[in-house]
């Protein structure tokens, strides 16, 4: 808790606040300057000494956790369910577990390891799940709380786990092995048991060759003590477990994929490598007495049809009164090359073909009864796919499938950025779901989701939050994110905007993307004012209004040249003089222009002044929800294509809507749909440039009207100066990287990843809500102010370099051309300077202001922040006629770094929100002069002498934070965030009443400031950036909550925050409910008498340490689980504390003498052995006589 008095701060009086450090971890980059204060300016510019700022926030309110993840498991590898509990695990290629129940049920664990999940199979209806892991252990995990953790591990050290089986109601776990072997586990103790079945007892011991693998194992439902093994080469062997021998071996010359019982335990199916299923008899193993071929075409000269793909699963389930169902994936024929993967389902003589989207990775046929004994009565078919997750009603003829409640379909397209908004009005939940109901599909069942398992409540937490995502199709999907569930609200289509692609245009298109030129890029959205803007990769902003009512109108459009003047290129002459202070120490990192823009130009005549897509010219059927208002396309300029749109802003109050790239800043008026603003980065500066370019323009005092001439930048008047700048580069980079090559890497797919790992744009671009940056920004390195470095690496979200060693001219180079975007092309880099932030705000624009007045904050990739001011029609009646200025005000701050984002605080150190307009229909039926006056809404407090005279300016940069007095301009506070680093993303957010900056930085530290001291509050090395998606699509939003894209089809939230973190375990489902197991169905006296074995199995008494002996402990290491530690953390105080220690203490004392009495056990058994093989000697050769030895 701290106080302080800006009055004194302003005198120089007070010293550097405390909490200097943000942690070697993150750069160590504070030192002195973190938290520092800077002296100066005058006392009045910082109001009276009733001006005392109590901060509220300290450490104690921040923590990190994660909360929830949402979407589909990522390379989905194993599939499993508890028919009693109705609960679904799935597990992944990255060892990850997904279990699922009913909505709100879905809980996310991981395996340290990090190994693929071979298996799972659930403890059905006793809370536990066993998890089979392609390191070769095994794992149980506990499902009885709402976090899952393992209480036991055992590792296999000399053997290969290739297919595991648990009996219903058993505690014994069968693991067969690639060697062939047989072993068997206590679930309780996770302990192996002596008794192993070991392949060559298993098979005819005149076969001379190894059976392969174990790829099944199941008890026959008939008789727990026969067990079934199935191995790879075709041979299936039924095991006696009491007698310790084989009953039956059927061969077959097919491999074996997958093996089914018939319920009562006569019959057996078996699926094969070559498309066919074999039906055996327990009377006659021999031979199959059925062998069909499903897919496979019939020979005339009836010969066995032929064979088709291997059917990879079975499953043949009984029904009482019908036909069984056989249901498999695989097997169709090899001629239909094409064809999709497809799950078959027999049915007595029909037989269903569902053709599915993507490779079945495993399938489950839902039952009635858990029993394998009884009528299976099948009820539905799980399908797992590799991107998605079906399940189909097995209780109809035409087999619909069921409406997925989960969002699994999050990666439908690919995610290309998002945004998070919490505690949103709440109202726009119920709206956004009544618009996009209307759009849902026809066709599933009428059924009940029967995944149901679980239980769900809404928790304490219950503000309105909503998820957008943006995608590679350039669709939007808005999700209800309230209470950490996710549900698709309503989804946006914004490439309906436009024209189709005609197929076979190819290069003669203005396209600057090859693939998805659609993509959203960038998001903004005033929740309040309902106003949603998209900017997309073929730099297109697209203006998007909310209504209720249907319309039918054609799209506004508006074309914006922001493009630097290319000129011919001159010869190089020796006095020409590079204008810049010191530029040959740039050189090398800078491209030619020259190559490029013949490659464009030899493609045909010159590209200039056309977009790079179409907009609809005729009107557009637009139902209700989001509906277009206005699309902005940059063009292209003298062959030259846009670059894309690197920061986005929009204002409803203002009816204003700015965008920039790495060429400049566009604003335009929505409302009257003109261009207010076009110009260059350098231009806007006026005379206040504090690089001192020589020579410059005058600036001539002109103000921009509201009309359609866009203004270009004033450098167009002056082409020599143009020219001399170009030459003295072009000079001294011909031997640059090729002009094809930067025609390439502007054309690639904005989606995929490029092949070193540096991805290309739009996903290399930090896609945000107008406070990112992108690539552009590494042409800061290109242009140096008075004291800079002369080469500095490019150190913006889309240049993940941050290791890589660079020592030759030629290294720096290739480096900078690959890790940039195609937002950074090869024109005139050395003018560029990307704008990366964007802030429309009611602020004091100049030093002597009196006033707030309407604003533009802009942040340039160089660290400078300049205001524009903006001049509004005085009245509300005037705003559509009256033209709105836009003029530099010549205020310029500075930091280093990117410019990230932007706030306002008032002089309580409240934050103040942009001024918006209230939402109304624009379609409503209602058309009185009511509905047609436009509610503003200011922010600003019932009387002036509130207000205070001043307001506190929030900046922050990917290297550090500062806080300005407005309107002095005073640097009240400085915070160097990271020297060795740079944050991806910084938001001023609001917590517990009170407002802070949240950073993530790029070497995965997350951190906390406060406000407006930028005291470090919290700062945890979280997340290493692996991978560009994390930086591209992390985000903070407000009650400590963020977010980010944890693979390509998973959202993975977390907290920051101390409370959410406590209260948790409250919001969080359970998996486990308590239910009773369904009695099994009274087999009656005959059938007990005669069905079946009539003893009953006692499998502790087979496999137990009494009969079975211990296993060899080099075969297998138990590991206890970090389950068991935690209960006994959570009972480490007081009595329970130190006899829970003294139980361990006991445990190992008894585990050592255990292993003591293993060893004494061990030499006896060899002592024993040694006897009973010198007994056999003797009794073989006591009765030969000398001469017959």
């Amino acid at each position: 808790m701290k106080k302080f008095n800006f009055r004194k701060v302003l005198d120089g009086l007070t010293a550097s606040s405390p909490g200097g450090s943000s942690g070697g971890g993150s750069g160590g980059g504070s030192g002195a300057g973190g938290g520092s204060t800077h002296p100066g300016g005058t006392a009045g510019a910082a109001g009276t000494p009733r001006d005392e700022i109590q901060e509220t926030l300290t450490s104690d309110y921040f923590q990190i956790c994660k909360t929830v993840r949402h979407g589909f498991p990522y390379l989905p590898t194993a599939l499993a369910f508890d028919p009693v509990q109705k609960i679904l695990a799935i597990g992944t290629r990255t060892g990850a577990i997904r279990i699922l129940g009913r909505p709100g049920v879905d809980c996310y664990c991981q395996h340290e390891s990090g190994a693929a999940i071979l298996q799972l199979q659930f403890l059905i209806n006793e809370g536990a799940l066993v998890s089979a892991s392609a390191d070769d252990a095994l794992h149980l995990w506990n499902l009885r709380q709402k976090r899952p953790a393992i209480l036991h591990s055992l590792k296999f050290n000399r053997e290969r786990i290739t297919y595991c089986h648990l009996p219903f109601q058993s505690k014994w776990l069968y693991v067969g092995t690639e060697r062939g072997n047989t072993h068997i586990v206590n679930i309780e103790s996770f302990i192996l048991s002596g008794y192993v079945i070991m392949w060559n007892k298993a098979i005819e011991l005149s076969t001379k060759t190894h059976p392969g693998p174990v790829v099944h194992l199941s008890d026959s439902p008939r008789d727990e003590g026969k067990l079934l093994i199935g191995y790879e080469n075709g041979t299936v062997v039924l095991w006696d477990l009491r007698s310790k021998r084989a009953d039956l071996r059927a061969y077959y010359d097919e491999a074996i994929h997958s093996v089914a019982w018939h319920h009562e335990g006569k019959q057996f199916m078996c699926s094969h490598s070559d498309g066919s299923l074999t039906l055996w008899n327990l009377k006659s193993p021999n031979r199959p007495f059925q062998t069909t071929i499903p897919h496979g075409k019939i020979q005339r000269d009836g010969k066995k049809p032929e064979s088709c793909k291997p059917i990879l699963k079975v499953e043949y389930k009984t029904c009482k009164n019908s036909e069984p169902f056989v249901i498999f994936s695989g097997g169709l024929s090899y001629d239909k090359a094409c064809r999709r993967p497809s799950l078959t389902i027999m049915h007595g003589k029909a037989i269903t073909v569902l053709e599915m989207d993507h490779p079945i990775v495993d399938f489950l046929t839902l039952c009635e009864t858990p029993y394998p004994n009884e009528f299976q009565e099948p009820y539905a078919v799980v399908v797992l796919l590799e991107k998605d997750l079906i399940v189909v009603d097995l209780t109809q003829s035409n087999f619909p499938i069921f409406e997925n409640p989960y969002p699994i379909d999050i990666h439908e397209s690919p995610v290309t950025c998002t945004e998070y908004f919490a505690d949103c009005p709440p109202d726009l939940i119920p709206v956004l779901y009544s618009v996009g109901a209307k759009h849902k599909k026809q066709g599933y069942s009428n059924k009940e989701w029967p995944i149901s398992g679980g239980a769900w409540n809404l928790g304490a937490q219950t503000y309105p939050e909503i998820i957008i995502t943006g995608h590679a199709d350039g669709s939007v999907k808005f999700w209800d994110a309230s209470a950490i569930t996710l549900q698709m609200l309503y989804k946006l289509k914004t490439s309906k905007v436009f024209e189709k692609q005609k197929v076979g245009e190819g290069k003669a298109t203005a396209e600057i993307v090859e693939e998805d030129p659609f993509a959203v890029q960038m998001m903004y959205w005033c929740p309040e004012s309902r106003i949603f803007c998209v900017a997309g990769v073929s730099a297109y902003v697209v203006v998007y209004r909310f209504s209720k009512h249907e319309v039918n109108t054609e799209i506004a459009s508006l074309e914006v040249r922001l493009q630097y003047e290319v000129e011919d290129m001159i010869t190089p002459e020796p006095e020409m003089i590079p204008p810049f202070p010191d530029a040959s120490s740039q050189l090398p990192s800078l491209k030619s222009l020259s190559g490029s823009t013949n490659t464009v130009a030899c493609e045909g005549p010159m590209k200039d002044s056309i977009p790079c897509l179409s907009v609809k010219t005729r009107p557009v059927r637009m139902p209700p929800g989001y509906q277009a208002d206005l699309v902005i396309q940059l063009v292209w300029v003298d062959g030259e294509p846009p670059q894309q749109i690197t920061s986005l802003a929009v204002n409803s109050a203002y009816g204003l809507v700015a965008f920039g790239n790495c060429n400049g800043l566009a604003v335009v008026d929505f409302m009257q749909k003109t261009v207010l603003l076009s110009m260059g980065t350098l231009d806007l500066y006026g005379s206040s440039d504090p690089y001192q370019r020589q020579p410059r323009s005058p600036r001539k005092s002109k103000q921009f009207a509201a009309d359609n001439f866009c203004m270009r930048g004033l450098s167009n008047f002056y082409p020599d100066l143009t020219k001399r700048i170009r030459t003295s580069y072009q000079s001294l980079t011909e031997l640059s990287d090729s002009p094809v090559s930067l025609e390439l890497e502007r054309c690639k797919s904005p989606t995929s990843d490029h092949v070193n790992g540096h991805c290309t744009s739009p996903t290399s671009q930090s896609c945000g809500s107008g406070k990112r940056l992108s690539s552009a920004d590494v042409s800061k390195a290109n242009r140096r102010g008075p004291g800079r470095p002369p080469f500095r690496k490019a150190q913006s979200a889309a240049c993940m370099e941050i290791s890589l060693p660079v020592t030759t001219e030629e290294n720096r180079e290739n480096s900078f051309s690959r890790s940039r975007s195609s937002s950074v092309s090869s024109i005139d880099r050395d003018s560029k300077e990307a704008i990366t932030a964007l802030y429309f705000m009611e602020s004091f624009a100049r030093k002597n202001d009196s006033a707030v007045s309407p604003c533009l904050w802009v942040g340039t990739g160089l660290g400078m922040v300049l205001i524009l001011s903006l001049n509004l029609p005085a009245s509300d009646d005037l705003r559509q006629s009256e033209p709105v200025m836009v003029l530099p005000s010549g205020t310029v701050l500075t930091l280093k770094g990117a410019v990230l984002t932007f706030a306002c605080l008032d002089c309580m150190g409240t934050l103040t929100h942009p001024p918006y307009e209230v939402w109304r229909d624009p379609h409503s039926a209602d058309d009185g002069e009511k509905t047609r006056k436009r509610k503003l809404v200011m922010h600003s407090p019932s009387s002036s002498q509130d207000m205070g005279d001043h307001q506190f300016a929030v900046i922050c940069s990917e290297k550090q934070a500062k806080v300005f007095s407005l309107p002095s301009q005073t640097c009240l506070y400085v915070h160097n965030i990271t020297e060795t680093s740079f944050l991806l993303r910084a938001d001023v957010v609001t917590l517990c009443n009170s407002v802070c900056l949240a950073c993530f930085c790029a070497n995965g530290h997350i951190m906390t400031l406060s406000l407006p001291s930028l005291r470090p509050l919290l700062d945890i090395n979280y997340l290493p950036v692996t991978d560009m998606r994390i930086a591209r699509t992390f985000c903070f939003t407000n009650e400590g909550q963020a977010l980010y894209l944890s693979s390509p089809t998973e959202i993975q939230r977390l907290t920051y925050s101390q409370e959410m973190c406590d209260n948790l375990q409250d919001m969080l489902g359970d998996l486990f409910t308590p239910v009773e197991t369904p009695e099994a169905q009274n087999r009656g006296f005959l059938k007990g008498l005669f069905g079946g074995s009539g003893q009953a199995f006692d499998r502790e008494e087979l496999f137990g340490e009494a009969t079975a002996g211990k296993a060899s402990r080099s075969l297998a290491q138990h590991i206890p689980g970090s389950g068991g530690i935690e209960g006994v953390r959570g009972a480490a105080g007081g009595v329970i504390g130190d006899l829970t220690r003294a139980r361990i203490a006991l445990d190992e004392r008894g585990q050592k003498l255990g292993e003591l009495d293993e060893r004494t056990a061990s030499m006896m058994a060899s002592a024993e052995a040694f006897s009973k093989h010198a007994h056999e000697v003797m009794l073989k050769y006591k009765d030969k006589k000398w001469y017959q030895f």
